[in-house]
């Protein structure tokens, strides 16, 4: 009888530790796969108590006390305990940048195929300079590293897909494939209790539009609170945003959302992370979901949104078009960058186009409880984990071949 194929998934978030929509897409991928290989999940930060987890690893004590331009250096001394540790693998597959370096290199050390799945691309994420410093270098070294030496690359939508080869034109096309995030829509689905919004104050007549994302200038929610300015009155704002990338991007936003509930009421700001059961019972009940966006190589959380039947409004980048389906699902805004740091070029433009594609929706609540109707069932055609961990399946055995 043949042994299963064991393969060790690289990353840096694994629950209960995850901000952001990488750690949630390893979290599901993982309990996906688990049933079709030997999975072994390897990550950043304490001891899980998880059977998929094989080791947690941690930064190495000597990089401790320096500043923000030895971030990177910090997890690249996690990558190399973590390379020891997956010695016995089959194959790799590692995610961000912050394991990208792991997965290289065990490829290296092992003679086994590295198969890496793009959920940003570092070129494209200039800001982030702002938050590392000179380990922007280092990051955007692991990532370059990586996907020109991958077996496989994993983009998470055709527009991803275009974005690896834009930004490293040496990439081999063949390598690069296309497999979607996925979602578990019995965890994502309508909720109908109210506990979570009457605790908040929230009106349950009046229309509530809803953001839920990190405040980053990725996320774009500072072009959100600029389109708040225009969106009808009667309209409630609920944003779940938290975990600022800098200081100076927390004061922004505390001085736009203190601007904007002096003119406006039904403004609440969460700014702790909410676990997913309060956050399924917020979107349910919103009239519009936005994702303001200025780059998204997927988009998870609009698919999240239209699980729980919330009609979504996106900006046109990366993946976002690729889920919504204009006048179906929802609305989707362009969006043209404009600087290097991919804001739109004309910022209060693009905040009154946000602004107007939220008020159709508001205006209209029962077109958009149609909207999100339809979206639910999108979610469930097309986005389902087992159909994604199938085809992820098919990809590591033809490297094995």
């Amino acid at each position: 009888m043949t042994a299963p194929l064991r393969v060790a998934l690289l990353t840096r978030e694994y629950p209960p530790e995850v901000y952001g929509g990488a750690g949630v897409h390893v979290e599901y991928l993982s309990r996906a796969l688990a049933p079709l290989v030997d999975v072994d999940v390897h990550c950043f930060g304490a001891d899980r108590d998880d059977p998929l987890v094989a080791a947690a690893y941690q930064h190495w004590e000597e990089l401790d006390g320096h500043d923000k331009h030895l971030a990177a250096l910090r997890h690249f001394s996690a990558d190399l305990a973590m390379v020891a540790g997956v010695d016995g693998a089959d194959l790799v597959h590692s995610h961000t940048w912050y394991t990208n370096l792991a997965g290289h290199l065990s490829k290296l050390a092992y003679e086994i195929p590295h198969v890496l799945s793009t959920h940003s691309l570092e070129p494209l994420r200039p800001w982030k300079r702002e938050q590392l410093g000179g380990g922007y270098e280092l990051s955007s070294f692991a990532e370059r590293t990586a996907i020109l030496g991958a077996d496989a690359v994993i983009a998470v939508s055709g527009r991803m897909r275009d974005d690896v080869l834009d930004s490293y034109p040496e990439a081999d096309p063949d390598k690069v494939t296309v497999i979607p995030n996925g979602i578990d829509a019995d965890q994502y689905k309508p909720d109908a209790n109210t506990d979570v919004l009457d605790q908040l104050g929230v009106d349950l007549s009046r229309p509530i539009v809803t953001f839920v994302g990190r405040i980053t200038r990725q996320k774009g929610f500072t072009h959100l609170l600029d389109a708040a300015a225009h969106v009808a009155p009667d309209a409630q704002l609920v944003l779940c945003a938290g975990a600022a990338d800098t200081p100076e991007l927390h004061d922004e936003v505390v001085a736009k959302v203190d601007a904007l509930r002096d003119r406006r009421d039904g403004v609440w700001w969460i700014a702790e992370h909410l676990p997913r059961t309060k956050v399924t019972q917020i979107l349910t009940h919103s009239t519009v979901f936005v994702c303001p966006s200025i780059y998204e190589p997927f988009g998870l959380v609009n698919v999240e949104a239209m699980a729980c039947e919330a009609a979504v409004v996106g900006a046109a980048v990366g993946g976002i078009p690729e889920i919504i389906v204009e006048g179906e699902t929802g609305h989707v805004v362009p969006f043209e960058p404009g600087d290097a740091y991919g804001s739109p070029a004309d910022p209060e433009g693009f905040a009154r186009d946000l602004a107007a594609a939220i008020n159709d929706l508001v205006e209209d609540p029962r077109r958009a409880d149609a909207w999100g109707r339809n979206g639910r069932q999108r979610v469930l055609d097309r986005f389902a984990w087992s159909t994604v961990a199938e085809q992820t399946v098919g990809l590591y055995r033809s490297l094995l071949r």
